[in-house]
C-alpha cells in the first residue's frame, strides 16, 4: 500500500470566481482548470493543478451557496519555492499578513489574504 499524506482535497470558497481566479494565477503563476460539475449541484469550481499520484493534496475556487470566504476557517498551505509568492500577493489585490517567517528545523511559511477575505499560507522546506 502506498503511503499518502492525510488531506486529498480542499476547496477555497470564493464570492468573486473571475476575482479569485485571476488572483491565484497571477500569484502562483499556474493556469487553473474548469471542472465539470453537475448543475443540480449549484456551483462552479476552477481546480488547480494537479499530478495524478502525487503525495501532496489537490483542491479547487468553489463558487457555491454551500460555502462563503473566511479569514478564520482553516488554512491551507500551499508549497512554495522560499515564499516567493508574496512578491505577486499585493500586486494581485491580497494583503501580506504574516511575512516570510522562519519554523525552526522545518522551513519557512507566510500568510496572506486573497481578494475574498481568506486567509492561506505557503510553506517552503
Amino acid at each position: 500500500m502506498k503511503t499518502k499524506n492525510m488531506v486529498s482535497w480542499f476547496e477555497i470558497y470564493v464570492a468573486d470566481l473571475d476575482r479569485a481566479k485571476k488572483f491565484y494565477e497571477t500569484v502562483l503563476g499556474k493556469e487553473l482548470n474548469k471542472m465539470p460539475v453537475s448543475e443540480e449541484l449549484g456551483m462552479e469550481m476552477w481546480a488547480f493543478p494537479w499530478i495524478d499520484d502525487a503525495a501532496n493534496a489537490a483542491g479547487a475556487l468553489v463558487k457555491s451557496e454551500m460555502g462563503q470566504p473566511s479569514s478564520s476557517g482553516t488554512i491551507i498551505y500551499f508549497d512554495s519555492e522560499d515564499c516567493s509568492e508574496l512578491d505577486m500577493v499585493e500586486e494581485a489585490g491580497g494583503k501580506i499578513l504574516l511575512p516570510k517567517t522562519p519554523v525552526e528545523g522545518f522551513g519557512h511559511f507566510c500568510l496572506i489574504s486573497d481578494t475574498e477575505g481568506n486567509t492561506v499560507g505557503f510553506f517552503s522546506s
